[in-house]
């Protein structure tokens, strides 16, 4: 990207990412084991809830509905990402989830699916259902590839009856975005260990009514470019790319200027999302140990940034970005994070990832045996975060049971700090 290009755009630096640590605001417990998994058949990892336009959860006839990546749980867990497939589930308590099906019966555009978001809308123009994916490979390609655009599908319908909840319909599939070379590199300009052009997520901000997409990037950075002071960093340039709809229409947009670029700092900001509150707006992304530029420490993490307005001047939460991440003896417990607003505090829900494993990469999980590898990988919803935001600083409180997303109106328990008479917090860090 030429210097043009990025002026002006928000950064997440190596002085932020230099400060991050883990305390007793931002460890969570060690996670063990449900009693019972969302469903024995599946692996169940990146997951998003279906939201009205307003970006409120939706309650359809009593039912809340959240929508994950999934595969086989007989496949190597490694290998789920190469056969993706986005199934439903839904709820009326936030606890008890029961699986609906895979969403897209033929069709889907890629070789696979990975994570997106979805939009109800009942009055609109493409059914009742507007789900926002990323085409991964290129469509009949013989070898996997690993091309990513961005898709909508539309014409889902939802189906209440005594029998429970259904999305049904003939889906139409389109691409909505491609990245540029200017602001977001292309496959072929990418010199990083990773790619990126995914995790789509609608948003319409409540101070002007627009309508935006979010998702993950990388900013283009030709080598040589001096951007950073060690030419390796360069090929650390995750970004959090925005798209608008002139128009208002949610399947047509027009690329615009990254709202945060990570260029020297990290190849990968995933799922980027917004929580809005009081008319400030907080910016998260999951981001991994491994995407980090050589001199910097990071770990699996949620990250966060805060700021005035939607194109505003984002600065890290805490000082430094990390809002939440995984103990030291355990730390890819948990991953894809992804913040919903709960009244006075934030809920956080993840997947639970790979658990009695501390070694320091999970590179070294294809080295053990094919039934440890199994044995090892959650697979299933993660225990929900609560975590307390104020200002530009957060706190973890509590955390709540295995895949337990309560709605705004419904209570939460009361802290165990504090239900156990206990307000010392302490952690592995």
């Amino acid at each position: 990207m030429s210097e043009k290009f990025r002026e002006g755009i928000p950064a997440w630096t190596r002085e932020h990412a230099a400060g991050l640590r883990r305390d007793d605001s931002n460890v969570a417990p060690v996670i063990y084991p449900p009693d019972e998994r969302l469903d024995d058949d599946l692996h169940i990892w990146d997951t998003w809830f279906l939201r009205n336009r307003d970006g409120s959860v939706a309650e359809i006839d009593g039912y809340r509905v959240i929508f994950s990546l999934t595969s086989s749980s007989d496949l190597l867990p490694g290998k789920r990402h190469d056969v993706a497939t986005i199934r439903y589930f839904y709820s009326r308590d936030g606890e008890e989830w029961t699986t609906g099906g895979v969403v897209f019966d033929g069709g889907a555009l890629g070789q696979r699916q990975w994570a997106g978001s979805a939009m109800y809308d009942p009055d609109g123009d493409g059914g009742d259902v507007y789900l926002y994916y990323t085409a991964a490979g290129e469509d009949g390609a013989e070898e996997l590839t690993y091309t990513q655009r961005i898709a909508v599908a539309t014409g889902g319908t939802v189906r209440t009856d005594d029998a429970g909840f259904s999305i049904e319909g003939s889906w139409n599939h389109r691409i909505i975005l491609t990245p540029d070379g200017d602001w977001y590199e292309r496959e072929d300009q990418s010199r990083g260990m990773i790619y990126t052009f995914r995790d789509p997520w609608f948003f319409e901000d409540p101070a002007s009514g627009e309508t935006y997409l979010l998702f993950e990037a990388n900013t283009p950075v030709p080598e040589g470019a001096g951007e950073c002071d060690d030419p390796v960093w360069e090929e650390f340039n995750g970004s959090v790319g925005i798209a608008h709809s002139p128009t208002g229409d949610p399947t047509d947009f027009e690329l615009r200027p990254p709202l945060l670029d990570a260029v020297c700092v990290n190849q990968e900001l995933e799922r980027p999302h917004l929580v809005v509150r009081d008319g400030t707006y907080h910016l998260f992304v999951s981001s991994h140990v491994h995407t980090f530029a050589p001199g910097l420490t990071g770990y699996d993490a949620l990250y966060g940034f805060v700021a005035d307005d939607l194109a505003g001047d984002y600065e890290p939460l805490n000082g430094h970005g990390m809002v939440l991440t995984n103990p030291k003896g355990a730390p890819f417990q948990a991953y894809s994070w992804l913040v919903y607003d709960h009244g006075d505090d934030l809920l956080v829900s993840s997947f639970f990832n790979y658990f009695d494993y501390d070694r320091p990469s999970l590179d070294d999980v294809g080295l053990l045996p094919p039934e440890e590898q199994q044995r090892r990988f959650g697979g299933t919803l993660a225990p929900t975060v609560r975590v307390a935001l104020d200002g530009d600083e957060t706190d973890l409180v509590d955390t709540l049971g295995h895949g337990h997303l309560p709605l705004p109106r419904e209570e939460l328990p009361t802290p165990w700090w504090e239900r156990d008479g206990d307000a010392t917090r302490g952690g592995d860090y």
